[in-house]
């Protein structure tokens, strides 16, 4: 009977499989922003608009989304806390000359309205999306969601969840500057 010798193959097997998942837990760990969501849109034209009219002010248009300069869109709802938080970080962009246009979801107009009256309104222009029918189109999976859009009404990027520092630093800023450099 001969002998069988040398090693077998399956003894390799679990040493290589932990070099392979150490190998793919650091390459994630070091992507440039782990938090990034990105969207299906990014290059594409901007979803048309289609909300009510929210308040007195100017409401948003398709136009208005498809008009030269970077602009912002901005899904919030005033029952949404991380809404609230990142609310300062907006109203400094709109200071410094940015616009921002607000779509309203899902919420009552009176409580949308406080929400602006309480804390300062941003927005060049915003309208009401009751039903979500807008946000669907745009792919929002949830409030805030924040989208850059360029002065040829392409989407550049998205920020889903509030626009922090962070998101600035990471996602925003470099869009924007994306959006801004001549094609």
């Amino acid at each position: 009977m001969a002998e069988k010798s040398g090693l077998s193959p399956l003894l390799f097997l679990p040493p290589l499989l932990f070099v392979g998942l150490a190998a793919l837990f650091f390459l994630g760990l070091n992507r440039e922003n782990p938090d990034a969501l990105p969207t299906a849109l990014a290059g594409k034209p901007a979803p048309a608009v289609m909300i009510e009219p929210l308040g007195q002010g100017a409401q948003l248009t398709d136009a208005m989304i498809r008009a030269p300069g970077v602009k912002l869109v901005n899904f919030w709802a005033s029952w949404c806390a991380p809404c609230r938080v990142e609310h300062p970080n907006l109203e400094e962009l709109a200071a410094g000359g940015l616009t921002i246009y607000g779509v309203n979801y899902k919420d009552k107009p009176r409580q949308a309205l406080g929400f602006l009256d309480e804390l300062g309104d941003p927005y060049a222009a915003l309208g009401a999306d009751p039903a979500g029918r807008m946000a669907i189109e745009w792919g929002v999976y949830g409030v805030p969601e924040t989208f850059v859009v360029d002065g040829n009404g392409r989407i550049i990027a998205r920020v889903a969840g509030p626009v922090t520092d962070r998101a600035l630093e990471t996602t925003l800023r470099p869009a924007i500057a994306e959006a801004r450099a001549p094609e």
